[in-house]
């Protein structure tokens, strides 16, 4: 999402963590069409198609609807599934877990824990440490690199 996007959305923050409630027609008015037919909708990029499947820059990647953040770019790997692709999110309230059973499936979608945006789907063929693999649509990733990000934190708290 583009950063003209980010400013007409008032619930888009990297440090509020605050659970949102907002009714599908508000995020449908604020977020680009894309990312709102996955984050609400439910719905997949295409294979192949993420801007940061093979992405190797140093920060953190968030919620595109409202800018949580999800997954530091360590725990990243090249999995081969056409997603970007994590072993383990930034924290255990980042990310929250609901059965999927759709498409004559039985899987585990991951939702961002402070919006419940869908992100995507998590497996149990990944890396160690956690054996996990995280498949999350890149439509729905912003990302920092860790110098923008740690900049944005300094800057940050010389207001508080």
């Amino acid at each position: 999402m583009d950063s003209s996007d980010k400013k007409n959305n008032p619930y888009y923050s990297n440090t509020d963590s605050s659970k949102l409630n907002v009714s599908d027609d508000e995020w449908k008015k604020l977020l680009p069409e894309d990312v709102y037919y996955i984050a609400r909708q439910k719905g997949t990029e295409r294979p192949g198609t993420s801007r940061f499947e093979y992405l190797k820059d140093k920060g953190t990647y968030y919620c595109a609807a409202c800018g949580n953040g999800l997954f530091v770019s360590d725990t990243k790997f090249e999995s081969g599934c056409g997603w970007p692709s994590f072993y383990q999110p930034i924290s255990k309230a980042s990310i929250i877990y609901t059965p999927d059973n759709t498409h004559g499936m039985t899987r585990t979608e991951v939702q961002c824990g402070r919006c419940k945006a869908h992100l995507g789907h998590v497996f149990d063929d990944g890396p160690p440490p956690t054996g996990l693999r995280y498949c999350i649509n890149g439509v729905v990733l912003d990302f920092k690199k860790a110098k923008e990000a740690e900049k944005n934190f300094n800057e940050k708290d010389k207001k508080d």
